[in-house]
């Protein structure tokens, strides 16, 4: 009987088995690829207004990552002392990588969420959330062409095509106007050359196409949770290097919140970046950051209609970037 099923096995693993014939098939795992995207842009959503909320109280960005990070890194080897599911399939990737059939440089994704953080705390504050945000989407969407089209990711070779390219183009655009009304940057001196403000935010955005693909690649090595936990280690070992400096010049924070609810955008990223793992070999890197960036607006209008903030501009930006995942789709389904 053709069919989609999910199953969560002991520790977390999460199972995609997707029991389709012919065309169906690929349209079945194309179709959940797409709903777990946009879960994954809504996740993105959640934890940033999490991350956001904790930093503003610590007068910290990067601490908060840290503690992000941190507190889904201790999740994740708790769910490894307990489970033989991941332990399993860390071995396998560790075996993978003793025989080169993975590259050890495919295990540092974790790299390019640290870069992002930091590219947060060092340009945020004189280009502003604007500038920052348009840079990255483009970053990402741009490299997402790129890494498609050399296969880094677990679905193969895509090729560059009009489509492919208008639908990168109708996504940035979404982008551009659900952040046009944004806060302007404040006058501040960040000691970062100017040439370099647009292009470290930029650059994040190369690095998280890239670290989707390299991510996708060890969870169909060893499932997305052992890849997330590689993901985690490493990014959170890259974040206390910067931890380290910024201690050396401003100490840490005086006070941190009691509210539980501000510690748990660590326990989010785990979900989001596991999922990630398991749906870019699905839809490829471009699919996935369309859909996400897609769920990210859509769950951002909601919480903002939430508070009774929600903008036209931002219903209109929505529509855009789902027209993008439609021209990008039907391209797949019909190229």
């Amino acid at each position: 009987m053709d069919g989609i099923t999910l199953r969560v096995v002991a520790g977390g693993m999460l199972i995609v088995r997707v029991v389709e014939c012919g065309g169906e098939r690929m349209s079945g795992r194309r179709g959940l690829g797409l709903v777990f995207g946009f879960g994954i842009g809504a996740g993105v959503a959640v934890q940033g207004r999490i991350n956001g909320a904790l930093g503003a109280r610590l007068a910290d960005g990067i601490a908060a990552a840290s503690i992000s990070f941190g507190t889904g890194l201790v999740a994740l080897l708790i769910a490894v002392a307990v489970s033989p599911a991941m332990r399993a399939g860390l071995s396998k990737v560790r075996r993978a990588v003793s025989v080169g059939e993975l590259p050890r440089w495919q295990l540092l994704g974790g790299l390019c969420g640290a870069f992002f953080v930091a590219a947060q705390g060092l340009t945020i504050a004189a280009i502003g959330v604007t500038a920052f945000t348009v840079a990255v989407v483009a970053g990402q969407l741009a490299s997402s062409l790129l890494v498609d089209r050399l296969g880094l990711a677990p679905n193969g070779r895509t090729p560059i095509t009009p489509w492919r390219v208008a639908a990168a183009a109708l996504g940035l655009a979404g982008v551009v106007l659900s952040v046009g009304g944004s806060s302007a940057p404040a006058a501040v001196t960040t000691g970062v050359p100017d040439a370099l403000l647009i292009v470290l935010p930029a650059l994040a955005g190369v690095g998280l196409a890239w670290q989707q693909a390299v991510n996708g690649r060890v969870g169909a090595t060893g499932g997305p949770f052992p890849a997330t936990l590689i993901n985690f280690a490493v990014g959170m070992t890259a974040l206390l290097l910067i931890d380290l400096y910024i201690l050396s010049t401003t100490g840490l924070p005086t006070e941190f919140p009691t509210d539980p609810w501000l510690y748990t955008g660590g326990l989010i990223g785990v979900a989001f970046i596991a999922l990630a793992a398991a749906t870019v070999g699905l839809i490829g890197v471009l699919l996935l950051g369309l859909t996400s960036v897609a769920g990210q607006l859509v769950t951002a209008a909601l919480l903002d209609a939430a508070d009774g903030k929600l903008s036209l501009p931002a219903i209109f930006s929505c529509a855009i970037v789902l027209c993008a995942v439609v021209v990008a789709t039907g391209q797949r389904r019909h190229g």
